[in-house]
């Protein structure tokens, strides 16, 4: 509801749930306009909201959410939000009408009618009219979190969301399935999801009740028996069951090229996309490209192509020039965008939903892309469907497709556009693991070329090409089945890693310390990528690792920022905490680092942005991977080094000229340091120790004269707190404890009270070092950790599992979970933990300088 100083007031865009009240909105999938009320209904919801936001006299934006009987009309307002909330940001991008420019307006004094041209779609005084629906699906990561419930409720466990738009709702729930980016293909033809007992998957909502429906329409239930089970109403089951029983129209023709055109017609205006219609009709096994390209050929012979409509926006600047727009096959009335005469146009492909492993950081870099693209007097194409983005702000480009990044639609937006080229490599992996398949439809790729990209993503070549150069990596074996890798066992040994081709955030990769988790775990990996080799190599322990982010043209490096992990390897680099400029590596080990670095960019022909990991240990140096395209701390280290690394990318890639950094750049008189945000609170019963899988959901970035001042300053950002009085230390294997005793040292020292667990303490008692000897979850005795957890003893917590793998209920986890469900601030790593204490130890509050960006 917004509302101005004058008192006009109105709904800028009422939107409801799909699932019923008990479930946070976050977690729900939602839908605007509202379908299932009658006009009287939504009038009479939309009356209460003006008395009430009249009533507490609010001048701006107001969010109300309500719970609704519609068989009796009885309601009651579950909560008011007087501020911008996660619903307005839906609500302004599903309506084009900027709520946040709106009500900051309002707030410096002007009226609605002062706002956008008065009698004009583009004016602020009047609701937005709605000739489209969308809906907002949330996306979960659950399955990185080892036993985290997967029911869904009032706490919100989301980390993303998606937002598709169309003219029905079969449409835009297939679409926005899609975009989830979990490999779901849309509402049905999913078969790798199965569930065995539907009634309980049906009843109790999981993050995968939508698929359950399909399973239950597939096992012969009726819409009434799924509302019974699920409270959904109806209407969007009548819906689903529309999309299912249309998949088996479509399953009755043998050959792609046999479809009919209005049967092939209907299934796109049902949301249908090429791939499942070919899967449906030919079930074949793979990525289906060759089918897909048949349907789209198929499709065009007949005359079947989707037409481009626009979402008209509120109060833009010159709205005839806003082309804020989405593809459907509901309408038959094309929209024609507005384009600059004589402007070659360049595409950028956004990173998706957020998840973890791909998260804002991405968007940064695709803005800056845009952004640097226009200032070269192109005219900027962004394709992107996260309505949590600056990148989908229709006034970041010159023209905004708010629609699928799936290879269909993106062959969609080349034929409208017929661009100069697309930029893949700013938007994570999803626009990454396109480059070949657009690359064999001729689309031209801007940057490194798809070839290098296939080389540097598909590990056996990579590993190929690094022996051609004499570079040396973690021995390594290509593996597809047990017996090819028994003999690498016996030469090499445990630990081991096992990776997949084509991850982010370490999907399906996983550590092996025995024959049966590499059983199992390779089990896992086959289930990932059944057409991507899977590679194993040697595990170094205690090995420093290294990041070397950088920009290279035609292969010779224009600019680089080597940083380092406080941790050892074995902690995912999304989840490390990253020290740039590096403080503790060997000059020695800098200069192979850089000579190895401008060795690959120059076999790749490197021209654009890219990321290598290195291991160092002993003055060895090894190469863990290379990423074509920018890295997660590509906008870290350009704010640290005042450099925009995507804007000199971009003007690389486009031929444009730029400005090599001055060495002096580098050499900077303060440290900045990145560390992770998690939600373990938010996912219970997860396990809140870091492994080669990633877990965080955020990240800060913090800087300090000195490595102490901005790792306190880090730490202190993302929840942690110094200690006050006692301090819980649980140190696992000798390794961890040998690291951790200086720090000891320093908290003996301050006076803080120590407690540990028995060979903790009596470690700490024969280094001179009082400590109080605590008894295991599992023991008998006064002193028990779990109760003293309880009863808030600790103001920090300290507990270094001594082996990640292992998954039992052991005394540790509930150590951990205690903190966690307790809210005591808790740390799984020895050298973060030294770092922290001796951080807050040597520094008084008073030391911390706070500076603005700029003064460093």
């Amino acid at each position: 509801v917004i509302r101005d100083s004058k008192d006009h007031c109105f709904t800028v865009v009422p939107m409801e749930n799909f699932d019923p009240l008990g479930i946070h909105t976050g977690e729900s999938i939602v839908v605007a306009p509202i379908i299932t009320l009658s006009k009287e209904q939504i009038d009479l919801l939309e009356d209460v909201a003006r008395r009430v936001v009249r009533h507490i006299g609010i001048v701006g934006e107001c969010n109300i959410q309500y719970a609704f009987n519609a068989e009796t009309n009885d309601y009651r307002i579950i909560e008011i939000n007087a501020r911008l909330s996660r619903s307005s940001a839906l609500a302004s991008k599903a309506s084009g009408y900027p709520l946040a420019f709106v009500a900051t307006k309002l707030a410096l004094g002007y009226t609605l009618d002062q706002i956008g041209e008065m009698g004009t779609p583009n004016s602020a005084y009047t609701a937005p009219q709605l000739d489209y629906m969308i809906v907002k699906i949330p996306r979960w990561d659950l399955n990185k979190f080892y036993g985290v419930s997967h029911e869904i409720g009032s706490s919100m466990k989301s980390v993303g969301e998606v937002m598709s738009v169309g003219k029905s709702f079969e449409e835009i729930i297939q679409k926005g399935l899609r975009m989830i980016g979990q490999g779901m293909h849309g509402f049905v033809g999913n078969k790798e999801i199965t569930f065995d007992n539907v009634e309980e998957s049906l009843s109790k909502p999981t993050d995968l009740r939508i698929f359950a429906i399909a399973d239950a329409f597939e096992k012969g239930y009726s819409v009434e028996q799924i509302e019974e089970l699920t409270k959904i109403d109806p209407w969007f089951l009548g819906r689903l069951e529309n999309i299912f029983n249309y998949s088996k129209v479509i399953a009755e023709y043998n050959k792609i090229e046999d479809l009919p055109n209005d049967i092939l017609k209907e299934a796109k205006r049902l949301g249908f996309s090429d791939f499942q219609i070919a899967r449906f009709i030919e079930e074949p096994n793979g990525n289906l490209e060759n089918e897909l390209i048949r349907v789209r050929e198929h499709r065009k012979s007949l005359n079947i192509t989707p037409v481009v409509r626009r979402i008209y926006t509120v109060a833009s600047e010159s709205p005839d020039k806003t082309n804020y727009l989405y593809f459907t096959y509901g309408s038959d009335k094309p929209f024609t965008p507005y384009k600059e005469k004589d402007r070659e146009t360049v595409v950028v492909l956004g990173s998706g939903a957020y998840r973890i492993g791909s998260s804002v950081e991405f968007d940064w870099c695709s803005v800056n892309a845009v952004q640097t693209a226009r200032d070269l007097g192109y005219d900027s194409v962004m394709v992107n469907y996260n309505p949590e983005t600056v990148s989908t702000d229709y006034d970041m480009c010159d023209r905004l497709y708010f629609d699928e990044l799936t290879f269909e639609r993106v062959l969609d937006v080349i034929d409208m556009e017929n661009p100069k080229g697309v930029i893949l490599s700013v938007g994570g992996q999803i626009p990454n693991n396109m480059a070949m398949k657009l690359h064999r439809q001729n689309v031209p790729i801007l940057g490194t070329q798809p070839e290098s990209i296939d080389r540097a993503e598909n590990r056996h070549k990579f590993s190929g090409m690094l022996d051609d150069l004499g570079i040396d990596q973690p021995r390594w074996k290509e593996a597809s089945s047990f017996e090819e890798i028994d003999s690498f066992i016996n030469e090499v040994g445990f630990p081991l890693l096992i990776r997949p081709s084509y991850v982010l955030s370490g999907a399906a990769m996983n550590v092996c310390y025995d024959r049966e988790q590499m059983e199992t775990f390779l089990k896992m990996a086959v289930n990932v990528s059944k057409e991507y080799p899977v590679v194993i190599s040697s595990f170094m322990q205690n090995a420093k690792e290294i990041e070397f982010d950088a920009v290279a043209r035609d292969g010779e490096v224009v600019e680089y920022a080597i940083s380092e992990h406080v941790e050892f390897a074995g902690v995912h680099s999304g989840d490390a905490t990253l020290v740039f400029p590096a403080q503790k590596i060997y000059f020695e080990t800098m200069r192979r680092v850089k000579k190895i670095s401008k060795q690959i960019a120059k076999e790749l022909k490197i021209s654009g942005p890219f990321n290598i990991q290195y291991l160092a240990k002993n003055n060895e140096i090894k190469v863990i991977e290379c990423n074509l395209r920018a890295s997660r701390s590509f906008p870290f280290v350009s704010k640290v080094l005042k450099h925009n690394f995507i804007e000199t990318a971009t003007r690389v890639m486009l031929g444009a000229e730029y400005v090599k950094p001055d060495s002096s750049v580098f050499d900077l008189e303060y440290i900045g340091v990145k560390a992770s945000q998690f939600s373990f609170s938010r996912l219970q019963n997860a396990d809140p120790v870091l492994g080669v899988d990633m877990s965080s959901t955020g990240e800060v970035g913090c800087i300090g004269d000195d490595f102490s001042e901005a790792i306190l300053k880090s730490m202190l950002s993302v929840g942690y707190k110094i200690p006050e009085k006692a301090i819980l230390i649980s140190s696992g294997e000798m390794k961890s404890k040998v690291d951790l005793l200086e720090a000891c040292k320093l908290l003996g020292a301050k006076g803080y009270k120590l407690y540990a667990s028995h060979g903790t303490q009596k470690f700490l008692e024969d280094n001179g070092i009082s400590a109080t000897d605590v008894n295991w979850p599992d023991e008998d005795g006064e002193n028990n950790i779990q109760n003293l957890i309880a009863d808030k003893h600790f103001d920090l917590i300290i507990n270094i599992p001594k082996d990640v793998t292992r998954r039992e209920l052991t005394n540790g986890y509930i150590i951990r979970r205690g903190a966690i469900d307790y809210n005591i601030p808790l740390i799984t790593n020895a050298r973060l933990a030294s770092a922290f204490i001796t951080a807050f130890c040597t520094l008084e509050p008073e030391d911390i300088h706070i500076k603005s960006w700029d003064e460093y």
